[in-house]
């Protein structure tokens, strides 16, 4: 049984990680804005996840510009985690960051829209501050389509860096990527595409 601390638990893919990892028997605590843990900030990080064997963070501040929110959650992961020496984290990454070729990702064809290439780039900067970290981290990316809502196949597979096709993913399989890779690590400190 492991001790892990939700970051986003009140959102879509965060309920779904809660009620995963506690059907597995798992210690849960959720941490979001509402119970006054700011992924954003290394103390309030540092506060939270003491004792605490891993780290699922799905969180998303609406309203805030993907470019200044998720590096600064991403360095405030890394700041708190180090200090309370918790060493696994595993962050809910984007599918539009994901390569189609070897250093082209999903983001970079001529078509896509640029509001959302914005978006997709704040994952990416955020990619880049774990990368410089000395964590052993997991970014787990679901294809770039519309997460459906259903109870899911109970499967998925996988790829380092790579786009795995696939016309739906729901946020029940996506939790259970996010929590075997919290208790069960498979693969640290890539970007990891699930589908």
């Amino acid at each position: 049984m492991s001790r892990i601390i939700v970051f986003g638990a009140g959102g879509r893919a965060g309920r779904r990680v809660v009620a995963e990892a506690t059907a597995r028997g798992h210690q849960v605590t959720a941490a979001g804005r509402r119970e006054g843990a700011d992924v954003t900030d290394a103390d309030s990080v540092a506060a939270a996840v003491a004792g605490h064997d891993a780290v699922v963070s799905v969180a998303y501040a609406a309203g805030t510009a993907s470019a200044d929110f998720f590096p600064a959650a991403a360095k405030a992961l890394v700041g708190g985690l180090g200090r309370a020496g918790v060493s696994r984290l595993v962050v809910a990454g984007i599918g539009t960051t994901l390569e189609t070729a070897p250093g082209v990702a999903v983001h970079d064809a001529p078509d896509f829209p640029a509001e959302h290439r914005e978006f997709s780039l704040g994952h990416t900067a955020e990619l880049a501050v774990l990368r410089e970290s000395d964590l052993d981290w997991l970014v787990v990316a679901p294809p770039p389509v519309v997460l459906g809502e259903g109870d899911g196949t109970g499967s998925y597979r996988t790829a380092v860096t790579t786009l795995v096709p696939a016309e739906s993913f729901t946020y029940a399989d996506f939790a259970l990527a996010l929590v075997d890779e919290a208790t069960t690590p498979k693969h640290s400190r890539v970007l990891l595409a699930v589908a």
